[in-house]
């Protein structure tokens, strides 16, 4: 029972520092004033982050891509924060979504400006996913009901976000 017991007092506070949020301050590119940022899953800088509008060219030859995305965010899960949706110039959003549910966003972060890492995909969303997604992001009965047909999209799968508030 005292083993028991000590693994969790010795485990359950990794395991929560594991899914915490990193606050803290850095200079913008454009200014010195300096930008409160909050990360979630791994520490990433916007160092290197390229427009979501590049993804296409990225994946034109391949399924999949390593890379880092900047981008504004315009919905979020409302159920738990599992998933959001960022803007791609000229084209639809971009379900982004988190490796291994293993942090989750802020529900009111939409309008803010994001950079991710991780894995772009290629992918089609079936119709089943896409109903799913309506109904976290509070779309009405008609509209779920709506979706009829797969959707050929990409897909992100971040392994650490960066919010600048």
């Amino acid at each position: 029972m005292k083993k028991l017991l000590f693994s969790a007092v010795v485990v359950f506070p990794l395991f929560l520092g594991s899914c915490a949020q990193n606050t803290e301050t850095a200079p913008t590119e454009s200014t010195a004033s300096p930008v409160k940022v909050s990360t979630y899953g791994n520490k990433i800088t916007s160092e290197g982050a390229i427009s979501a509008a590049e993804l296409p060219k990225l994946l034109t030859n391949q399924d999949s891509a390593q890379a880092k995305v900047a981008s504004n965010v315009l919905d979020v899960c409302q159920a738990k924060g599992c998933w959001m949706e960022v803007a791609v110039q000229g084209q639809e959003p971009m379900r982004v979504s988190f490796k291994n549910y293993g942090f989750f966003m802020p529900k009111d972060i939409v309008g803010k400006e994001v950079v991710f890492e991780g894995v772009a995909l290629r992918d089609t969303v079936s119709v089943a996913d896409q109903r799913h997604f309506a109904e976290d992001a509070g779309k009405s009965k008609e509209e779920i009901a709506a979706i009829t047909a797969p959707k050929p999209s990409i897909t992100f799968v971040a392994t650490g976000v960066q919010v600048k508030d």
